[in-house]
């Protein structure tokens, strides 16, 4: 293992212990409680998805369409995010095809077409028979034996808490009909 990962992990360990309200650091003088600390704050929905490291190919198209300053913004947002290996189901040389700039009106309805208005909760998508999206179609909902599948494609993880919103990852990529 690497050391100063150790040394961090010991540090944010013994100081968690310590942040405790009643614990106190021996020693101390006034022997006085520490405060608790402060819990880190979730990142916007695009720093969220790179730094998961599964959505490499979204965040190209999503640059190619003008939407990162729009998902980095105040939403909130829902966004349905296919990853890497559901783009990797497209046929050969789809996506670089929306890529050009001709197309970029094309792409901007396909990611829209991922967003859905508000932050909604797995809970509340479980519920749903479709949902509006942000180019103005419908996503259909179906949910069977606890699996819910938003047009054909299945939620593998879900709420993922966003500054902004909320992620829900999809085993494949969903396409305005």
């Amino acid at each position: 293992m690497n050391r100063n990962w150790l040394t961090f992990g010991v540090g944010v360990i013994a100081g968690s212990v310590l942040a405790q309200p009643g614990i106190t650091m021996a020693g101390s003088q006034e022997n006085k409680s520490m405060p608790a600390a402060a819990a880190p704050q979730p990142q916007n929905i695009v720093s969220t998805a790179v730094a998961a490291g599964s959505f490499k190919t979204l965040a190209t198209p999503l640059n190619a369409a003008g939407l990162v300053e729009t998902l980095q913004g105040k939403g909130p947002f829902t966004v349905f995010a296919p990853t890497d290996e559901a783009f990797a189901k497209l046929p050969m040389g789809t996506v670089e095809g929306l890529l050009k700039p001709e197309n970029k009106q094309k792409l901007k309805a396909i990611l829209t077409y991922d967003v859905v208005p508000g932050s909604v909760m797995a809970k509340e998508v479980s519920s749903l028979k479709d949902a509006k999206t942000v180019n103005g179609r419908k996503l259909t909902v179906t949910s069977k034996d606890g699996k819910v599948m938003i047009d054909g494609a299945s939620v593998i993880k879900a709420d993922i808490a966003c500054s902004n919103g909320v992620i829900h990852v999809i085993d494949s990529v969903v396409l305005p009909k």
